[in-house]
């Protein structure tokens, strides 16, 4: 049998939305990755290097940087943090761009909003850097692959919760 899920945490006793109070959680060190893919064409894969724009995985790199030191500003119930890393990764592979982003903290609370916010952003760029040469690019798979620290434990998509 399966056991039941654990109530939202950002919902108070009569049902609003709420942030949740993490000011008796002791600060530990947390990590997050997450990825996305942005399938583009042959020859819109075939023309990156060439971009008028610049450069854009470079640029799409230093967007996920600076999204996921934003995350609290763009989702209303996320916590601001002091991030002690972000890298972002955009690969070139076969069907398009995949987006790798990684954010850690030392704190009370995850960063799984921070890496899922970089790489959504990064593949966002991608997108804008690009729709000139084909309107038809797709955004897929945006997705938390790994996260550690935290009472929930850690956690790989590959593995499940640890």
């Amino acid at each position: 049998m399966d056991k039941p899920s654990p109530p939202l945490s950002h919902f108070d006793s009569s049902g609003q939305a709420a942030m949740v109070d993490v000011s008796a959680k002791q600060p530990t060190r947390r990590t997050a990755t997450a990825s996305a893919f942005v399938e583009l064409s042959v020859a819109v894969l075939a023309a990156l290097p060439h971009n008028p724009k610049g450069n854009p995985l470079e640029v799409a790199r230093f967007a996920g940087i600076q999204a996921a030191k934003r995350t609290a500003d763009l989702i209303p119930m996320c916590h601001p943090l002091s991030l002690t890393h972000v890298d972002v990764q955009a690969e070139i592979v076969s069907g398009g761009v995949r987006i790798t982003a990684t954010a850690a903290t030392v704190g009370p609370t995850g960063v799984e909003m921070e890496a899922l916010t970089a790489a959504a952003v990064a593949a966002l760029t991608v997108y804008d850097m690009t729709k000139a040469l084909d309107k038809a690019i797709v955004i897929r798979s945006i997705q938390l692959e790994a996260k550690t620290g935290g009472k929930s434990g850690d956690f790989s998509r590959q593995g499940g919760r640890a």
